[in-house]
């Protein structure tokens, strides 16, 4: 979706090369392509036409200074409004939730019926629990859903969280009212509650969610939304912000093949801050929305931000260290030290989760590999390291045929796996070899050798 936008830009800056400043002419056909990406993105017509406008008025007459192309420089301006389109505009702050009342702040969570709201709430809770270091309690008031009150139940006790029992013969508003009560006695910092979804809007859903938000008085509103629904998602979004005091909203499934178009729609046709977005199944996928790395990261630019977040929450520090001084003193990197990148990688989120990260050259590069694919590979490598023995995965060397086919065996997989992975083993080894007198350029070219497709 809006990666035709990231290809399309690419193809129209090079037709620009050579001119002196950005002119009507020259802009019109990246406009055009701007435009189409849009589209095929099912972002909204009326966000389409206000966001080309815009950048037109920016774009028009701006010189193109120092080593800057002008497709470079309509590049920087379709940046800035895209961020501007999803937030920017609104101020740092924005995005922030608010804690400013007495505690428990209460957060109030709405939205259609599978778009992943109940496990959004789990996602929060753990977020504001690690990263806020908050005191959380959940509660559901979806007292209608077969099975919603048990699954937030064990949602909240995966992610550590606290949780208030209630029972399908409950009524919301007193459920909403008692968990407070609950909340107060017990000091908690934040009640987050999850509200009932249907499968599509009705009256009553609207009047008994406003009910609840009459009762408690949340300090956020949030509105829960699936990135992927397109044109749908501004339709429930607008039915969502006329019958409730939204205070902003909640992006789920954005890794997704829509990437961005929702994000586009809900925020204009709402005019509310996108203050969350759910980027992968894991508990742990929930991040605080940037727009303008988001921006970065629609039009290739990546989110280096993003990888460094992620490496810092994915990857033991101590390890890594020691890593780094065993190969500066020129020890060896054995099996064992393979498995642990090859774990490190699985919890930062992958192969896929780490290319969607990078700048657009790095993706290129990786162009035609199946992630999918790699990923299982990762997952291959890690089962046949484990059936080695430990002197095996010391020196690997003394794995010859019959100790191929034992772990081959004990892995379940046929030999030639072994024999492929302990070529990778050796490639990574070289790297890491490689990687002593440093350089970022020299990593990245180990690892387009290390998983299919990525020559």
């Amino acid at each position: 979706m809006l990666d035709n936008l990231t290809q399309r830009l690419a193809k129209v800056v090079k037709t620009m090369r050579g001119e002196a400043r950005l002119t009507e002419a020259n802009t019109a056909e990246m406009l055009r392509e701007v435009r189409m990406a849009l589209l095929e993105a099912d972002v909204a017509l009326p966000a389409v036409r206000e966001f080309i406008a815009k950048v037109k008025e920016k774009a028009l007459g701006e010189e193109v200074i120092g080593s800057l192309s002008p497709g470079q420089a309509l590049v920087g301006v379709v940046q800035r409004e895209l961020a501007a389109l999803m937030g920017a505009d609104l101020g740092p702050d924005a995005t922030q939730l608010s804690f400013a009342q007495q505690p428990p702040a209460i957060i109030l969570m709405a939205g259609l019926q599978g778009v992943g709201k109940t496990t959004t709430v789990g996602k929060l809770a753990k977020y504001l629990k690690e990263q806020k270091k908050k005191k959380v309690l959940t509660v559901s008031a979806d007292v209608y859903r077969p099975a919603a009150i048990a699954q937030l139940e064990s949602v909240t006790k995966q992610v550590g969280a606290d949780f208030f029992p209630t029972t399908a013969s409950d009524k919301p508003v007193d459920i909403a009212r008692n968990a407070l009560d609950w909340a107060k006695k017990h000091y908690h910092d934040v009640l987050i509650i999850d509200t009932a979804g249907r499968l599509g809007i009705d009256e009553a859903m609207m009047q008994e969610i406003a009910a609840v938000h009459g009762a408690v008085k949340p300090v956020e509103t949030l509105f829960v939304v699936d990135a992927m629904l397109g044109q749908d998602a501004i339709n429930t979004a607008k039915a969502f912000n006329d019958a409730l005091p939204l205070t902003g909203i909640v992006l789920t499934k954005l890794d997704g093949d829509s990437r961005g178009g929702a994000a586009l729609s809900v925020r204009h046709v709402t005019g509310k801050p996108i203050k969350f977005a759910g980027v992968s199944e894991k508990l742990d996928g929930l991040e605080a929305f940037d727009p303008a790395r988001m921006a970065n990261r629609v039009l290739g630019m990546g989110d280096i931000l993003a990888l460094v977040e992620e490496a810092r929450k994915g990857v033991d520090a101590e390890a890594a260290a020691e890593l780094a001084n065993k190969i500066k003193v020129g020890g060896r990197f054995d099996m064992n030290d393979f498995k642990a990148q090859l774990t490190q990688m699985k919890k930062m989120g992958g192969m896929s989760g780490l290319l969607d990260k990078l700048p657009a050259q790095f993706q290129q590069a990786a162009a035609g590999a199946n992630m999918d694919q790699a990923e299982k590979q990762v997952r291959r490598m890690v089962g046949i390291i484990d059936s080695m023995t430990p002197a095996e995965r010391a020196k690997p060397e003394l794995i010859k045929a019959n100790r191929k086919r034992r772990i081959a065996a004990g892995a379940g997989v046929q030999v030639q796996e072994v024999n492929r992975m302990l070529t990778q083993y050796d490639q990574m080894q070289t790297m890491m070899k490689k990687l002593k007198g440093g350089g970022l350029m020299k990593m990245m070219r180990g690892m387009k050798g290390m998983m299919p497709g990525m020559r």
